[in-house]
């Protein structure tokens, strides 16, 4: 973590706070304004309105119902971090210590009135939930590969002052070189994880014959192929994130992943059964977890005979029954 304040008279506890918070904002691209006070209040300004004093687990923003007026924000501030900032200073809460933030969308400036002046006084700042569900990891072990997944889905102020392009969408590059746009969010993205990452790595030679996308279902289908396997009808309800045949193997990879839907659990494993009965391939049940430790608050909802596979990890895989594989391992294992 970089030392952003090092001249600071405040305690130790709360320097190492506000450098935190401003690793964060940079971390997800919001840039960081010159001079010694303007980070400090920048940092106080997002620590008050997540209401954090101690740890990041304390975050709370919109789903929590948390919002902060200015002159709340300021209150907050003095009795938590050593300051004794004016009440009348209300105003450069809002037009410079919160404003990247607010431009970034990570903050917002929230009302019961939408068309409300900025200086309503209904007027309340509240953490994205998004970013919410983020800055909460920070300091885990779980942090690097939420925050990787975040800056993917979820454009950097620097590169929306860049006017880069093409940021609303998640380009995935598939194993034959087609190009799949995906709308942003988290789900999409542990998607493009599976086909950029785990297939290549455990599916060598795989083609995707279906891949579905938050707004639109059927992102991609392969029709004729799928019917010559006798998979199910598409329009059914109960269809994996991800299918792909290895045609070499005879293998068909039903493959979920879980970010808001659940593992392949038993129940899940015996309705896919049942509607693949007339399937002439071979069934591999996947479920891809972000992280290790996604993984671990679910394990025991996993299904056996059924594999595990974590972008974090993206090398490995767990396999949920032992006997089949049990054995020595050497180093010239690769699978």
């Amino acid at each position: 973590m970089t030392n952003y304040i090092p001249k600071s008279q405040k305690s130790d506890s709360i320097k190492e706070l506000i450098n935190e918070a401003l690793d964060i904002l940079q971390s997800v691209g919001v840039p960081l304004p010159a001079g010694l006070r303007g980070l400090e209040k920048m940092a106080m300004c997002f620590l008050a309105v997540a209401g954090v004093t101690k740890s990041w687990k304390e975050a709370k923003g919109q789903k929590e119902n948390r919002h902060l007026k200015t002159r709340e924000i300021i209150k907050f501030i003095n009795e938590n971090f050593e300051e004794n900032i004016s009440s009348g200073s209300y105003d450069d809460i809002r037009r410079k210590h919160l404003k990247l933030i607010v431009l970034a969308d990570l903050i917002l400036n929230s009302a019961d009135n939408p068309n409300a002046a900025p200086n309503d006084p209904t007027r309340g700042y509240t953490l994205n939930g998004e970013f919410k569900d983020l800055i909460i990891f920070y300091n885990t072990e779980e942090w690097g590969i939420k925050l990787k997944l975040f800056v993917k889905n979820y454009p950097s102020l620097n590169e929306i002052i860049q006017r880069k392009r093409d940021l609303p969408k998640i380009r995935v590059t598939l194993p034959s070189g087609h190009i799949l746009d995906f709308a942003r969010g988290g789900h999409n993205q542990l998607q493009r994880e599976i086909i950029e990452e785990f297939l290549p790595r455990f599916g060598e030679g795989c083609e995707i014959l279906y891949v579905g996308d938050a707004t639109d279902k059927y992102l991609l289908k392969q029709d004729d192929k799928l019917r010559d396997l006798g998979f199910f009808e598409l329009s059914h309800d109960s269809l994996p994130d991800v299918v792909a045949y290895n045609p070499n193997k005879n293998w068909l990879f039903l493959i979920e992943a879980f970010f808001t839907s659940g593992p392949m659990s038993e129940e899940r494993i015996i309705e896919l059964k049942k509607s693949l009965k007339q399937c002439t391939a071979e069934l591999i049940f996947i479920t891809a977890f972000t992280s290790k430790m996604a993984f671990k608050k679910n394990i025991s909802n996993i299904g056996w005979e059924t594999e595990v596979w974590t972008a974090d990890n993206p090398d490995h895989m767990v396999h949920f029954n032992g006997g089949k594989f049990f054995g020595p391992y050497s180093p010239n294992n690769s699978q």
